[in-house]
């Protein structure tokens, strides 16, 4: 068998994360095609700029590697790689093929990194122009959603164990809060990335000026016609031979970010679910358990946060490899690079289009909201009941000790029973509170327990969460789609 296998046979192994899961857009991104094809824009981008400022390449040569970028035979770089060991002059021998006028031109003056590491940023920007419109998207559903619930009342968990109550929109507004810091993040990283340039095997440029005969200014030129020609508006003043690998770091430490906030938000479907108050959606011939067919498992929700970990993990490779760059480079970073980038944003990519798809079919159930705060809301109003006693008259510490009794007989049905909580039965069937019995219904009214949560949606959508979706309005309307 050949090294690493035949990947698109069953008999071989092939990621899930691109077989599986991932968008083919995103796949694409990080597909051999797409990096070698970019590997010969770079030459030519290279060669282009080094004619422009006056070294002897004529517009035959250019023209003749314009029309073999897609021209790639990969057999024949593979076959190249496996007798030279060295992946960029496998490329540089294959493009020479194809361009025997240009072949004497290609890669002149520069490094592997040139093509490398210049790939690398140009993946990694593309990338994150795939998540970030992804991501806002995921953010337009919620803020849907926390809008049209904004006023209904649900119990507040702290603990998980029951809390005062606040509403569906506002616990929805904490996952679109997290959600819109990663969204600023992802956009932070993604404008401050700086291209690694024109810069030699060291980061001197030295082979560069000596091209140009010492001609400093045409160095510096050519490292920013290359820099211009990428579209990157600035490039690293100091590198060694390769960028600085904190840059990996600072990316992935985004997605990683991010990784914790989608797996925060699918927890709580995900308990959410069991309680039976909101369910992600479940098509009609969508099978729960191969054993329980009544069953109806929140396997979206599931996966996200099973993938969710292991983007959070990721970080752990940047950090590592950035550690011991031993002087200028050290070759140990390659092969954990090719892993853990790809790796990274293919994960992000998956959860983003699974939490799309739940956002847009999220389901609850208010019956069963309000039969848990028929249950727990007794206790919780027991305050204002004493306020009212208090102001009917009845003494402080007197109607305290009363309260005190009901609710512990109350919680002993709850606890010892399996009752329901009558607490409010009890206070109606004591003639000690009946200065407010009929105050009783406005007592427990859910929305006068919900402060001021339905305001706080209302302000937090408009001024955070709807001018931050505004550069992203135009692909608002595109669905998310599960491979499997």
């Amino acid at each position: 068998m050949a090294a690493g296998g035949d990947h698109g046979s069953p008999d071989s192994y092939r990621s899930p994360l691109a077989s599986r899961y991932a968008s083919p857009e995103m796949c694409f991104v990080f597909s051999d095609r797409y990096k070698f094809r970019t590997w010969r824009q770079l030459w030519l981008w290279l060669a282009e700029a080094e004619q422009t400022l006056g070294l002897p390449i004529t517009d035959e040569q250019i023209q003749e590697m314009k029309s073999n970028l897609d021209n790639i035979d990969f057999k024949m770089a593979a076959e190249e790689e496996k007798r030279l060991r060295h992946d960029v002059m496998a490329h540089v021998h294959t493009f020479g093929h194809c361009c025997p006028k240009a072949a004497g031109i290609i890669h002149l003056g520069a490094t592997s990194c040139y093509v490398g590491d210049n790939t690398d940023l140009i993946i990694l920007r593309n990338a994150l122009d795939l998540l970030l419109p992804k991501l806002a998207r995921v953010i337009s559903r919620l803020a849907d959603f926390a809008k049209e619930r904004a006023s209904l009342p649900t119990l507040g968990f702290t603990h998980f164990q029951p809390a005062q109550l606040t509403t569906v929109g506002k616990r929805c507004c904490l996952w679109i809060q997290d959600l819109c810091m990663d969204l600023q993040n992802l956009k932070r990283v993604r404008d401050d990335l700086r291209f690694r340039g024109v810069k030699g095997t060291t980061g001197t440029q030295a082979s560069f000026l000596q091209l140009f005969e010492g001609d400093d200014h045409k160095v510096e030129q050519l490292d920013k016609m290359v820099t211009d020609k990428a579209g990157f508006k600035r490039a690293f003043i100091i590198t060694g031979q390769t960028y600085t690998r904190k840059v990996d770091i600072e990316v992935l430490s985004v997605l990683a970010s991010l990784g914790a906030s989608v797996h925060k938000i699918c927890t709580d479907i995900r308990l959410l679910a069991n309680l039976k108050e909101m369910e992600e959606p479940f098509e009609k011939q969508q099978i729960g358990s191969s054993a329980m067919p009544y069953k109806r498992n929140p396997m979206r929700s599931e996966r996200c946060c099973s993938l969710a970990r292991h983007l959070m993990t990721l970080v752990m490779d940047p950090l590592q490899t950035a550690s011991v760059q031993w002087f200028e480079r050290t070759l140990d970073d390659s092969a954990n690079r090719r892993i853990c980038l790809a790796e990274a944003f293919l994960t992000a990519d998956t959860i983003l289009n699974t939490l799309q798809n739940i956002s847009e079919g999220l389901v609850v159930y208010p019956k069963v909201i309000e039969r848990r705060i028929r249950q727990e809301l007794p206790f919780m109003a027991t305050e204002n009941i004493i306020m009212a006693m208090v102001k009917a008259g009845g003494s402080r510490q007197d109607c305290h000790e009363k309260i005190r009794v009901l609710s512990q007989q109350a919680a002993s049905v709850v606890k010892q029973e399996g009752g329901d909580n009558d607490l409010i039965e009890r206070i109606q069937a004591d003639a000690y509170f009946s200065p407010i019995h009929s105050q009783l219904d406005h007592l427990l009214d859910p929305s006068s327990f919900t402060g001021r949560a339905s305001q706080q949606v209302q302000r937090f959508l408009e001024e955070e969460v709807y001018p931050l979706l505004k550069p992203y309005e135009s692909v608002m309307k595109v669905k998310a789609e599960l491979c499997l």
